[in-house]
């Protein structure tokens, strides 16, 4: 009997230890419901790390898009201003050209008739100013009426003023006058490429007769090629000329292009949106007339308080921020974003969290034993 004394007693000095070990239990908890808590062992396998609200520059992007394109200076359309019938090309569309490269040869009877025109206006030209000089010598001498030397200097002029003006015409077709001769006369001409750029458009084919209006070859020069985008007119006020941008291209996302902002148009769409033209600081061959491109402009460069994209975390449509309030114990906190630029994120009203060691990594894993713990 007595032996049973001591084991009693021990039996009730446990099960009063028992007792008392279930309120620590509970201390671990806490019925804050934005409040969780992890045990060491959890705490561990979910790679916590918690750090400081940063100050640093961060810029509003304003993402758009547009179309290569190319200044109406920088496009050519190759025409035969006195028509004729086309004798030979080597043409195709995206062949390179250079300025002053002969590009077509054209035929016609015309071409013949105007040089034989020129030809023969010059050889009485001759005739008639050694004429107006020898009537123009009488008549000082009064040995010849003014009539008659009027007459002799209307038809010098007249003759000069025709000749002139096939010269320019036969500049058109590319026959330089001053080297023209009863030999070479010629029924061929060729059109010379005015700019060294490529073939854009072909429009016609070997022996096909053009008139003075039709366009046989488009060309492009690709020095001037720029990137036409659509801009909203509620992001206009945010742009200026010189602005830099990046540009890209749908089958080549991660190819940026540096761009600089040459002129905002003044006019709007009825989608409210307008020209905003600018231009690559480094010209790339694959960039070709046309072309759809993405663009991503920075704006508003400012100093501003943020966190790590990973410390944010989204639920039922609003943002929030765990941060440490003890060992093992998190507190989440709704806050409202900003901007955000290469992996960070701004955070409006920052005071409240100045000072506190906000979870950087792990935050979903938080959020999720919090939504757990609700559930319970």
């Amino acid at each position: 009997m007595k032996n049973l004394i001591p084991i009693f007693v021990i039996l009730l000095l446990t099960a009063c230890g028992q007792k008392d070990a279930a309120p620590e239990k509970v201390a671990n908890n806490t019925d804050q419901p934005d409040v969780v808590i992890l045990n060491t062992a959890q705490l561990k396998n979910a790679g916590i790390q918690t750090g400081q609200i940063e100050n640093q520059n961060i810029a509003e992007v304003i993402r758009v898009n547009g179309s290569i394109d190319v200044p109406p200076q920088n496009m050519v359309s190759i025409s035969m201003p006195l028509g004729g019938y086309l004798r030979s090309t080597k043409l195709l569309p995206g062949m390179h050209v250079s300025k002053g490269e002969a590009i077509a040869e054209m035929e016609d009877q015309q071409y013949i008739q105007m040089q034989q025109d020129y030809l023969t206006i010059k050889a009485k030209l001759e005739f008639a100013q050694r004429e107006y000089l020898r009537q123009k010598e009488l008549n000082q001498s009064q040995a010849s009426s003014n009539k008659v030397f009027q007459q002799a200097e209307a038809d010098y002029k007249t003759l000069r003023i025709s000749l002139g003006a096939l010269a320019e015409k036969l500049s058109l077709i590319n026959i330089n006058a001053s080297r023209l001769t009863e030999r070479n006369i010629s029924r061929k001409i060729n059109i010379y490429s005015p700019i060294t750029g490529f073939v854009s458009k072909v429009n016609v084919n070997i022996g096909k007769y053009v008139n003075p209006s039709d366009v046989l070859f488009e060309l492009v020069n690709p020095t001037d090629i720029h990137l036409n985008l659509k801009v909203f007119e509620k992001d206009l006020p945010k742009l200026a000329i010189g602005q830099k941008l990046k540009a890209y291209s749908n089958n080549f996302p991660e190819k940026k292009y540096d761009c600089e902002i040459i002129l905002i148009s003044k006019d709007l769409s009825t989608d409210h949106l307008a020209e905003v033209h600018s231009h690559f600081e480094n010209y790339d061959q694959a960039l070709i007339p046309g072309m759809y491109m993405n663009a991503e402009i920075q704006v508003n460069n400012n100093r501003s308080s943020t966190v790590p994209d990973e410390a944010l975390v989204d639920f039922e449509g609003k943002q929030y921020i765990f941060f440490s309030i003890g060992p093992g114990r998190f507190k989440m906190t709704l806050v409202e974003s900003g901007k955000s630029e290469s992996g960070s994120t701004e955070i409006k009203h920052p005071e409240t969290l100045s000072g506190k060691p906000i979870v950087i990594k792990g935050a979903y894993t938080l959020l999720m034993k919090l939504k757990n713990k609700a559930d319970e």
